[in-house]
């Protein structure tokens, strides 16, 4: 039998919504924090890999092998398609009583009835500097724009797309080739910071409020596989930053290399190269690629991925030479 949910050193009983990795990181946080959920909320299990199998979330594995109560409903909605998952929601979320409900990526959208459970309301660990970016990716869309800094709020939600006013915020440079990979891990241990410096005040009424000045951000929705695909007639910095916002585990960006798809994994930017083709071009030589871009600069190419297979220059050279081919627009 399962250990019984009890409240933290605080006092709080913190229940929590999560799915992904960067969620169940936050989980883990406040487990170690001493924090032991009442209730785990979490998407169902998905198709997954080459047999496409059923998985659980990496909440959902993190929260059963602590022993705590997970619910997986399709919806919230109680007046939508699953109604009989959100009644089913609803119960579980009433008997566990939370004094404040976690959320960090969860993936669904919490209905009025779910933000106003809570006695002390719903939480979000939000991966931006509010109100910079709201939204599903803003630590992608912070390196597509060329932010230098980012980090974490954590915010009290509302029925708006992390509109909510701020509890708290940890700020973190993003430095010029960091990928996104490399930005969210930042991110997730700033979030740390963050979350242990609200739960308290909030339970002692001393936690400050801070509206969002909505004007001041945008919304950044996430990115669909094919918007990967580089346009070279852009400046080299856009293109370098595209790279690196979509590098693995993401989709990646890719071209059409003399009419090839080729995956582009890792660039550098080569400020002192001259261009020496009129059209975007691609080049090797002295053991390194480059690209031509629509600015005038030129991009070195550190990896590639053709045919399933990621190579470094040295092994595209070695695969197919240095001739100068064209690039796809």
């Amino acid at each position: 039998m399962a250990p019984e949910p009890s409240a933290a050193p605080t006092g709080l009983r913190v229940a929590f919504a999560g799915t992904p990795e960067f969620a169940r990181t936050a989980l883990q946080h406040l487990l170690e924090a001493g924090y032991r959920p009442p209730l785990v909320l979490t998407q169902p299990d998905r198709p997954a890999g080459r047999g496409l199998k059923l998985q659980a979330s990496a909440v959902k594995q993190l929260a059963l092998a602590h022993g705590l109560p997970v619910a997986q409903p399709r919806s919230l909605r109680l007046d939508g398609k699953y109604p009989q998952d959100a009644a089913a929601a609803e119960l579980a979320l009433r008997d566990a009583r939370p004094d404040v409900l976690v959320v960090a990526a969860y993936g669904l959208i919490l209905p009025q009835w779910v933000l106003s459970l809570p006695r002390l309301g719903c939480i979000n660990i939000h991966g931006s500097l509010l109100p910079r970016w709201r939204g599903a990716a803003p630590v992608q869309a912070a390196i597509l724009n060329g932010d230098r800094e980012t980090g974490v709020t954590i915010m009290r939600m509302d029925p708006g797309v992390d509109t909510g006013p701020m509890l708290s915020q940890k700020s973190l440079p993003i430095l010029p080739d960091d990928t996104a990979l490399e930005v969210f891990q930042k991110v997730t241990c700033a979030a740390e910071v963050a979350l242990n410096r609200c739960l308290p005040a909030l339970l002692t009424g001393k936690a400050q409020l801070k509206p969002q000045d909505l004007r001041q951000g945008g919304y950044f929705g996430g990115r669909r596989p094919e918007d990967g695909k580089i346009d070279w007639l852009q400046s080299a910095q856009a293109i370098h930053n595209l790279v690196r916002a979509v590098a693995p585990p993401y989709p990646g960006a890719y071209t059409l290399l003399a009419g090839k798809p080729v995956r582009v994994l890792k660039t550098l930017i080569e400020p002192q190269r001259e261009k020496r083709a009129q059209a975007p071009a691609f080049y090797c030589e002295n053991s390194r690629c480059y690209a031509e871009c629509g600015d005038g600069k030129v991009l070195r190419i550190l990896a590639f991925e053709f045919d399933g297979k990621t190579m470094t220059a040295d092994e595209w050279i070695t695969a197919y030479g240095t001739n100068t081919l064209p690039l796809g627009i």
